[in-house]
Order: C-alpha cells, then structure tokens, then sequence
C-alpha cells in the first residue's frame, strides 16, 4: 500500500475514533477550512455548521461508527474514497439505538503535508 493511500486510511480511523469520542476539535483537525458535507435532503454544510451540530448532538447521543474502504484514489494532491460505514446512535438517556449504513464518497486534499478532508457526500440510510 502506498504512503498517500495509508495516510488517508489513518485519517478515516482518527475520524472514526475523534467521533466516537465526541472531540469536535479533533474533527475540526481533519476538515479544510472550505470544506463542505453532503446528505440526502438537507442543505450543503459548511465546517463549522459540522461542529456545532456535531457538538450539540453529542451532547444527547453516542455515535460508533465502523467503516470499510472501498476504493482509494489519489492524483496529487487531491484524493478520493468510497467508503462503506455502518453507524450506531445511542442516547444517552432512555431510548434505543438507531443504524444508519451506506456509502459515503469523500474528497480529500493534502494542504502542508497533511490530509484534510475537503467534501464528504453521505448517502447513509436506515439499518436493519
């Protein structure tokens, strides 16, 4: 496996990791400063819509995600991957867990040496 190729799987597992955790700067870390999320029926959002989202549902719920490449590619300084997440959500009060799986397309961008993820296009739907 080439250098480029697993640097992007290590930031594909710090993400997985900083989610599971909660740590909104440590996603914050991983996003170019244009980057920009993609759902089925909601508007784009911005980076820092992302995080305050992301930290006023951690404050509810708990997110463990697994997730399998499907495909890496990468052209400079410019990447692409397919992935294939499962994701749980549980609260943190009463209540029962929700799954959501599929596929998600992100884009990524080397800025000073590192990997950033530059869009994200998330196709996640219910679970069984």
């Amino acid at each position: 496996m080439e250098f480029d190729e697993q640097a992007i799987r290590s930031v594909i597992d710090q993400w997985v990791r900083a989610t599971a955790a909660g740590d909104t700067p440590e996603l914050m870390g991983m996003m170019a400063e244009d980057a920009v999320f993609l759902t089925p029926g909601q508007a784009p959002m911005q980076r820092d819509d992302f995080a305050a989202g992301f930290s006023a549902a951690m404050e509810h719920v708990r997110i463990d995600a697994r997730s399998e490449v499907q495909e890496i590619e990468v052209a400079g300084d410019w990447a692409w991957c397919w992935n294939y997440l499962d994701v749980v959500v549980t609260p943190r009060a009463a209540g029962a867990p929700t799954r959501r799986v599929g596929h998600t397309l992100t884009i990524f961008r080397r800025e000073n040496g590192a990997w950033v993820i530059a869009r994200d296009a998330n196709l996640l739907a219910s679970g069984v």
